[in-house]
């Protein structure tokens, strides 16, 4: 049964009455021995408390995203096949381009929750050896016959640690509330790609490549990329592309945007941070090497040639927004920074909060992107 279907919490729900309804008609009915009788009673009372938070958690992960499937939330999942070391830029010597064509066959998504539109795959990352699921949406002027000839900019999103590849479409919302806007002419018609994230069991990966780990920025920044320009009507030239996420999410994106400007053009990163200490469970956060190397501020204070890319940062006091004026002290230009702060009160570090701010960081990355 899956996790985070239907029948699953139709089933917690059963669970749930059940456990209220065994204690109130079989409490005086009980018979046998005294301790018989009060560790019966104990257990009815354990089994509704269960049943109870059972329900909370199904209610929490569905409305949030945090995970996907039994896998991920066990931490047994492992879409790692092989972790070489690819050097610097992460490719391992190849030259992209001359690989050859990754052109996926796409199905509707399964989940129904991500709204209409919503399109999966599975890809099997060549050069960063990661096996995971990929959606896809499309503008609505993509199969429009007036935009056949047209390439569209791509945003990959990215979702918080834990975080399913899902929740920007089944949380955040971005297609439902994008359309219209794309409709109007408010934003550009973007194509949305969010690829798994979760790799390793129940570590973060920091988006990162750690030889003999894992390769999560290949997999992101070179695999899904190609495999995108490939299949669909995109450039891939860095000006038509952005990375954005929220929390662990955020860290990342603001990462891969400095880390490769021959790549993507603008980041997007809504109450994130800078040092990978940020998220225990990262495996950057691992080593005082692993931190540094990985810090995005960090990163812009070496950069010998500043990236040319621009960053959206927003965040509240002691949640992203010091981290987000940091980066825009270090940053020099080409490099562009617009820091905003979350109000007090605004509600915390939570999807409700990154969800409302969808329409603004949408017109912001229209300006930033060529289409």
């Amino acid at each position: 049964m899956s996790l985070t279907g239907t029948p699953f919490f139709l089933t917690a729900i059963a669970l749930v009455v059940l456990g209220l309804v065994l204690p109130l008609t079989l409490w005086g009915r009980i018979g046998g021995p005294k301790l018989v009788r009060h560790v019966t009673r104990i257990f009815m009372l354990l089994f509704a408390q269960a049943t109870a938070i059972v329900l909370v958690f199904v209610i929490v992960n569905n409305s949030n995203g945090l995970f996907d499937n039994w896998a991920d939330l066990l931490g047994t999942g492992d879409h790692v096949k092989v972790a070489a070391d690819l050097g610097p830029d992460g490719t391992g010597g190849k030259s992209v381009k001359d690989e050859p064509k990754v052109v996926q066959p796409f199905k509707p998504a399964s989940d129904k929750r991500m709204g209409p539109g919503v399109r999966e795959t599975q890809l099997k990352g060549r050069i960063s050896g990661v096996e995971g699921e990929v959606y896809v949406w499309l503008p609505p002027q993509y199969d429009d016959p007036a935009y056949k000839d047209k390439k569209f900019p791509v945003v990959e999103v990215l979702p918080g640690f834990p975080g399913s590849a899902k929740a920007w479409f089944g949380t955040l919302d971005v297609n439902t509330q994008l359309k219209p806007m794309m409709e109007k002419g408010e934003v550009a018609p973007f194509i949305i790609v969010a690829p798994r994230t979760t790799l390793l069991g129940d570590v973060d990966t920091g988006c990162a490549n750690i030889p003999g780990k894992v390769n999560a920025d290949t997999w992101l920044s070179v695999d899904v990329r190609k495999m995108v320009v490939d299949t669909f009507r995109v450039s891939d030239k860095p000006d038509g592309w952005a990375v954005a996420g929220y929390s662990a999410g955020a860290h990342c994106a603001t990462k891969l945007a400095v880390a490769h400007p021959d790549r993507y053009r603008a980041g997007v990163s809504l109450s994130g941070y800078n040092d990978p200490s940020g998220e225990p469970a990262s495996l950057t956060a691992k080593t005082p090497q692993l931190r540094d190397e990985n810090n995005p501020w960090k990163m812009l204070q070496r950069a010998k040639t500043p990236p040319h890319v621009a960053l959206f940062i927003s965040g509240a006091e002691g949640d992203g927004y010091q981290g987000g004026l940091a980066i825009k002290q270090a940053a020099k230009a080409p490099t562009t920074v617009q820091v905003t702060m979350i109000p007090a009160g605004a509600g915390g570090h939570g999807t409700a909060v990154w969800k409302r701010q969808v329409p603004d960081v949408f017109r912001w990355l229209t300006k930033q992107v060529s289409y």
